[in-house]
């Protein structure tokens, strides 16, 4: 059992770091040797089995990332920007697999992020089911096939607890449907429509998000033209299929050479 990968979970007291918690406890391809949560967290002391309700792992949440990282392999880390920055330097450090699912990051902590992976392997990417990523490659390629006379439209929908939109998946879709037409996303983005917005412009790509209930995650990439649509969705209704695909991530970046890879490289699906 100690030759196995040591799987280090931030967050660990939210919905994905428990759900990421019993998926490595339940691996018989990693072991599970620390877990980090914010100092003052009722969780910091305690056997993370026990917190969660159930009987003792033998892993208690720390304060401490740094010396959890120490004793790691891989480090999984659904959490929020600032702190994933904070944990991408110190899986660095530690020279740990860093394989970070957090959302909402912006260009100043993908910078940073950046920096980190010249020293360690960092496995990043807005969704980690392997449904998804294959989503992502048919939208490039069908709006490769596909011109601007066919408008595209991103639609998402999540639980009424998520605080960024469109959700890191949502732009990994719309960001592919960009590549497909050879475009700057940014150029052509289109959210957030309110009031009297005027026509659509040709070639934008617009984005549309849902927020209610405990809706684990939906995403359709619509292909509208005159007389007819083309339409791709993909629907989870289990947060396993993340922690699943985070766990994969980990046991992959083991050996990898330092530097920023993502899931379709995990996937063996790149370019």
């Amino acid at each position: 059992m100690t030759d196995l990968p040591g799987i280090v979970i931030t967050g660990a007291s939210g919905r994905m770091g428990q759900m990421l918690i019993r998926t490595v406890l339940a691996s018989d391809r990693a072991r599970l040797v620390g877990c980090v949560e914010r100092a003052g967290h009722a969780w910091v002391g305690r056997d993370v089995g026990e917190a969660m309700g159930g009987a003792a792992v033998g892993v208690v949440a720390t304060d401490d990332p740094l010396e959890a990282f120490a004793r790691a392999q891989a480090v999984l880390d659904f959490t929020a920007p600032a702190a994933t920055v904070e944990f991408a330097a110190l899986a660095a450090q530690a020279r740990a697999v860093h394989v970070i699912g957090t959302t909402g990051l912006e260009a100043e902590h993908l910078h940073k992020i950046a920096w980190a992976a010249h020293h360690a392997v960092i496995v990043r990417a807005g969704n980690m089911s392997l449904g998804v990523n294959l989503l992502v490659q048919m939208t490039k390629k069908v709006a490769q096939a596909l011109d601007a006379d066919w408008d595209v439209e991103v639609v998402e929908a999540h639980h009424r607890r998520k605080v960024d939109a469109p959700s890191g998946t949502a732009l990994m879709l719309g960001q592919a449907a960009a590549d497909g037409r050879g475009v700057d996303l940014a150029a052509v983005r289109d959210a957030g429509r309110d009031g009297i917005t005027g026509v659509r412009r040709l070639g934008d790509i617009g984005f549309s998000s849902i927020r209610g209930g405990d809706i684990v995650g939906e995403h359709d990439v619509i292909f509208a033209a005159d007389g007819e649509r083309v339409v791709l969705r993909h629907i989870a209704t289990d947060r396993s299929v993340f922690a699943r695909g985070a766990l994969r991530a980990a046991l992959w970046g083991q050996g990898q050479k330092p530097g920023e890879y993502d899931m379709l490289d995990v996937l063996g699906l790149s370019e």
